[in-house]
């Protein structure tokens, strides 16, 4: 009995679509010309200028709570160097244009994650679970899909085990596994990944994972993105090598 219904892309569907935002109402403000945009825009210039050879960066600017800014970068696993760079880019027009003068904030796509704040955000505290949202493909898994589910949780959670043992990369951690896995005669592909400075990664992953098949409608790709954590499967290839 064949045990999946699907026809699986051969072909590598990179993206960097823009996937979600939040705009930190609460962080205030700031007007043109002001101290924090100069503060800002020193940090984005920063950022630009600098090599993301693990896809990560952390950095702030200011000496008062006026005028303190932070910006913190997080690439995904595959996007390193120049292509975290054009994400970046990509990200930073999308913050200004759907949060115009805030001065802090979220936003999502599909290679990378922006954190801009007011405050100096230690995120190695606990995950923030209500900054998670999940996103799927709108086509069902067809046949057995109760298996189907078991065995992308299996994989995934095969994948939260790599992450405990992160990769050391020019002396930063990096919190990425991927892989691919038959099931049936398709390619299950699937990522995992946490932002550097989390602490309860695995906590992170192992929730979103269970977010991610909370529903009985199974279908044959989806994701969870977060601030701490992201969690991906598909039956197609979506990274680069």
């Amino acid at each position: 009995m064949q045990f999946l219904i699907i026809h699986s892309v051969s072909s590598l569907n990179l993206t960097n679509e823009y996937l979600s935002h939040i705009c930190l109402i609460n962080q205030g403000k700031y007007n043109s010309g002001s101290e924090y945009e100069y503060n800002l825009n020193y940090l984005i210039d920063d950022i630009r200028t600098s090599h993301h050879e693990v896809g990560f960066t952390k950095v702030s600017f200011g000496n008062t709570t006026a005028n303190f800014a932070q910006v913190i970068v997080q690439c995904r696993g595959d996007s390193y160097g120049s292509k975290c760079n054009t994400c970046f880019d990509t990200a930073i027009s999308g913050f200004q244009k759907r949060c115009p003068n805030n001065k802090g904030g979220r936003i999502w796509y599909d290679q990378c994650f922006i954190y801009v704040s007011t405050v100096d955000v230690e995120l190695p505290g606990k995950t923030i679970y209500e900054n998670i949202f999940s996103m799927h493909n709108p086509q069902k898994v067809r046949g057995d899909a109760k298996l189907f589910a078991k065995k992308a949780i299996d994989f995934l959670s095969e994948l939260t085990l790599k992450v405990q043992k992160p990769t050391k990369i020019n002396h930063r951690l990096v919190y990425y596994a991927a892989g691919e896995k038959k099931v049936g005669k398709n390619t299950l592909y699937a990522m995992v990944q946490c932002l550097e400075l989390t602490v309860d990664c695995t906590s992170c992953l192992t929730w979103s994972i269970t977010k991610l098949f909370k529903k009985n409608d199974i279908k044959q790709g989806g994701r969870v993105l977060g601030t701490n954590c992201d969690v991906r499967y598909e039956l197609y290839p979506f990274l680069r090598s």
